[in-house]
This record gives structure tokens, sequence and C-alpha cells, in this order.
């Protein structure tokens, strides 16, 4: 089994928290988009009892800094680009797959039109890497900045994921004589009330007519032939550190001790 943890830090100075979250979910791979502190201290955080961290260095990617708990020569990456890390992990005597670890301009940026537009260049990108290393047994993780039912995350042409195991499973449909392969996207489960945690993973509250408030932009991914090997009990938004509470006492992320996002932690058998 292998816990991967995700958490977009929002510029804040949080290696302590990063290095308890890890401790807490006995994370595997720690992936943290928005991180503007140093690779070193993030590891003399993480290692603080123990040496067991490696910084996976990236060759492209600014906005996203992985460690992983395994030499980083077993992560390398297959593609880069600023908001984009897409990594061969292979690790002795286990099934390797990709892991694709994305934070997506802000809707404060793009228009709704322009991020579905990006999705269908990163999908392509994805299908790329994949015929690349020759298997689809892919994650994509990260901060994609736009909830589980908007049009870039729905489209077959766009990331496709849908909220159904038994349609994901079929793998791919075909639209206009195209083959589109699906993701399933197991964040569906985990919006509003009656989920086990939080609503979402990034609150906004404005004076517009439409608002939904609870956002789930912190999302995983899989493609199908991911989902018998992921354990969906696993898959948490955290609202502490084991240490303190990321949320306000309105239950909303409290930024002066977190970020505005909560964290994202899931686990996979390798």
């Amino acid at each position: 089994m292998a816990t991967f943890l995700f958490w977009n830090l929002h510029g804040r100075r949080l290696a302590r928290k990063v290095s308890n979250l890890a401790s807490l979910c006995r994370a595997d791979v720690v992936m943290l988009a928005e991180c503007q502190i140093g690779a070193v201290e993030i590891l003399d955080h993480l290692n603080k009892s123990v040496t067991e961290f490696h910084y996976a260095a990236s060759i492209g990617c600014d906005k996203i800094k992985v460690f992983t708990r395994f030499p980083d020569t077993y992560a390398r990456p297959v593609f880069e680009e600023d908001r984009l890390t897409i990594r061969h992990v292979r690790l002795p005597g286990l099934k390797e797959i990709l892991l694709a670890v994305v934070h997506f301009p802000s809707k404060r940026n793009w228009s709704d039109a322009s991020q579905s537009a990006e999705c269908v260049r990163l999908a392509d990108t994805i299908r790329k890497a994949e015929k690349e290393v020759g298997h689809q047994r892919t994650a994509l993780v990260g901060d994609l900045n736009m909830n589980p039912f908007e049009a870039g995350m729905l489209s077959a042409i766009g990331l496709h994921g849908v909220m159904c195991k038994r349609i994901a499973q079929k793998r791919s449909r075909e639209v206009q004589g195209r083959e589109y392969p699906y993701f399933y996207n197991p964040m569906w489960s985990l919006m509003g009330d009656e989920s086990p945690g939080p609503p979402g993973t990034y609150y906004y509250a404005s004076s517009e007519q439409n608002v939904v408030f609870w956002n789930t932009f912190d999302q995983v991914l899989l493609r199908p032939e991911l989902i018998a090997r992921f354990d969906f009990k696993s898959l948490k938004v955290l609202v502490g550190d084991g240490t303190e509470d990321l949320l306000k006492t309105d239950g909303t992320p409290d930024t002066k001790i977190g970020s505005d996002h909560l964290p994202l932690v899931f686990t996979l058998s390798l």
C-alpha cells in the first residue's frame, strides 16, 4: 500500500504542519502546490526523527514540489511544465503507475471557458505520457480549481471524470467517432453535508447571485485500471494535523493556522 498526501499551501510557511500531516497519515508521497518553502526546509521537518523522505526534484515544474519516502529515482518525471508534473512511479516488485500532479490556474484569473479548454490539453498530455510508458495506470491529483461537475472535468474531450465506478470500468466511450478514456472521480462522494468530512476542500463566499460556497477543487481522479487498487475508505479531506484543527469554529478553513485549501489523502495498493 502507498499513501499519497496533497496540499495547496497558499504560499504559507507550513512546513511543520506538512510534517505533522505526513506523520499522521503515514504518507509515502507528499505533493505540495503553492509551496514557497525550500525543499531543504521541508525535508528537515519531514525527517526530524528519522531520515526517510527524499525530494523528487523537478526538471520544469515550478508550482509543485514532490517528496517521496523512497529514492527519487523511482519517481522520475515523464513530462513537466510550469503547473504539471507527471511521474513514472516504479517501485521494485510493485505495479508501476503514472502519477500526474497539477495546479490549474485560478478562477480569479481564468474564465470557465479557458479552464475547460486547458482540460483538453491536459487530457491529451496525459494520454501521450500513458502511450510512452505503455499503460494507463494513472492517478491525477491536485488543485484543479474546478468542481467535479464543471464542463472541463466532465466532457469527453476534457478529463472525462465520472462519478460512477461501473461507468468508468467501461474504460472509454465513443463521441463523434472518436474514443475517449474515462477517469473515475471519487470526489463526488465527498461533497455536501453527508460526506464523512467537510462539504468540500475550499470555501469561498461572495455577493454574487450564484455561489457554491464549498468547492471541491482538490481532487484525485483514477483511470479504470487503478480502481481495484484504490482504497475508497482511505480517501479523506483532512481537517487537522494531529495537533491543531485546520478549521475555524464556523467550520471553514482557518487561514491563520493553515491554508485556504484543506489537505487530501488517499491510498493505492501497488
